[in-house]
């Protein structure tokens, strides 16, 4: 069995050195604008910031990928390709790509870049996940978080790209990519804009002892005293159906792959990807820490590893709501 990279989210210079000090083999980044998908205010990298964290993850023998992965839109074309240009001149490591349009540019301008597959692509099937490695030379490809253990093997067993997996972060319900729930309530797709919730349409009510969100006016949800409240997303909001208010879509929680490690470890898949380019340095050092330690154990000796408690202890302390799940992973479906 070969090393399986731990590829660590680094929405800011703090971030990113938070992954590596803390064992991340890899660390993926954005640019500061609508070309990546967690394009918040505050969070990634203008062209200093990216040097300065590339610099530092290579004396560290970290990798630094940098995800393009919205989808360009005619008229802003050129935005698009010119991120592709600035990757290319910083030197990262990888380029991780959705649009096909893109990776066509990407792997005719700048033939030495190694493109990824972005989870937005949502690719499912060897098949398709073929036709970008013939047709754009693509390498790797993230896997959506929608798919059974057997899948992901079934997968794994049938392509000549190295497959990456999530290990632990916020689940997706819908097939990455594919999403058009913030839009229905923002008007601005993730997609294309680069956030579920854009921040300017957040606002927060006080009402007594309660705490209502609402998303462009919609409310998402309220909040009882002492109540956790995560940032608000259309499909994580509780709404009143047939008379009962509950999270009618999905409830809020953590994917956590601790004890699947093994069979993830055999089938071969190369890398095991920490959700999160919009959490702390300190979440990121915390996740990436236990993963590390985890995944060392796990490769030492697949047959004897079993989760420690204080590991999924930890990882509980910043999953959503406090708990955590295998999502599709363990489903029966194939």
């Amino acid at each position: 069995m070969g090393r399986v990279e731990l590829v660590c989210p680094a929405g800011s210079l703090p971030a990113l050195k938070a992954a590596v000090d803390n064992g991340a083999n890899a660390v993926y980044m954005g640019f500061r604008d609508a070309t990546n998908a967690r394009n918040f205010p505050g969070l990634n990298f203008d062209e200093n910031n990216a040097r300065q964290g590339i610099d530092y993850a290579r004396r560290k023998g970290a990798k630094v990928l940098l995800a393009l992965n919205t989808f360009p839109q005619p008229r802003r074309w050129r935005e698009w390709t010119t991120a592709v240009d600035r990757a290319a001149a910083l030197g990262v490591d990888a380029l991780i790509l959705a649009d096909a349009g893109l990776m066509h540019y990407a792997s005719k301008t700048h033939p030495q870049l190694r493109l990824h597959l972005s989870v937005q692509g949502s690719n499912t099937n060897y098949e398709a996940l073929e036709f970008y490695r013939e047709q754009f030379g693509v390498q790797r490809a993230v896997l959506p978080r929608v798919l059974s253990l057997s899948q992901v093997q079934r997968v794994v067993e049938n392509t000549q790209l190295e497959i990456e997996t999530f290990a632990f972060g916020s689940l997706c319900v819908m097939v990455e990519g594919r999403c058009y729930l913030s839009s229905y309530v923002t008007g601005e797709s993730p997609n294309t804009y680069g956030a579920c919730s854009p921040a300017h349409a957040v606002a927060w009510e006080e009402k007594g002892l309660a705490r209502n969100v609402r998303l462009n006016g919609v409310l998402i949800d309220s909040y009882g005293a002492g109540e956790h409240a995560g940032y608000p997303v259309v499909c994580k909001g509780r709404y009143r159906v047939e008379g009962r208010v509950d999270y009618a879509i999905e409830e809020p929680t953590s994917l956590s792959v601790l004890d699947v490690l093994p069979q993830l470890v055999r089938m071969g898949v190369k890398a095991l990807k920490v959700e999160g380019r919009q959490r702390s340095p300190a979440y990121v050092a915390q996740v990436t820490r236990v993963l590390r330690a985890a995944l060392d154990a796990c490769e030492a000796d697949p047959d004897g590893f079993s989760v420690r408690g204080e590991w999924a202890a930890q990882l509980d302390k910043v999953a959503e709501g406090a708990t955590h799940t295998l999502g599709a992973l363990d489903r029966g479906w194939q």
